[in-house]
């Protein structure tokens, strides 16, 4: 007889920024699956998405997003760590520039390159 082997994983958050996306030009339905309003006009140029560990940063993350330009706050959950930001191409990297160099050099966080589609 064999014995079974029990595996046990745990989620360990560490201090890091683990997805930092701009999506540009997406197309309206995009907007309409997430719960954002596509009509307001600036809004087909970009949507950014971010996640952070532990969670509880997306609060700190959102702030960052709306004072360092001029983006619209689509959606930011506490619980899962996750923050969409929207605004012209140029509104979201400046947001998403800013909210990594202030996680990474005030915070101490890992972060990642900014990825683009």
């Amino acid at each position: 007889m064999e014995d079974k082997q029990r595996i046990i994983q745990e989620l360990v958050p560490g201090k890091q920024i683990t997805l930092a996306h701009i999506i540009a030009n997406p197309d309206s339905v995009l907007y309409e699956k997430l719960g954002l309003d596509p009509s307001v006009e600036y809004s087909k140029s970009a949507i950014g998405v971010l996640t952070v560990s532990p969670a509880e940063t997306a609060i700190i993350l959102a702030d960052i997003a709306i004072k360092s330009s001029g983006v619209e706050l689509g959606f930011v959950d506490r619980f899962s760590g996750s923050v969409i930001i929207t605004g012209t191409v140029s509104e979201v990297e400046a947001s998403t520039q800013a909210i990594l160099r202030y996680a990474e050099g005030t915070l101490g966080y890992s972060v990642v390159p900014i990825t683009r589609t």
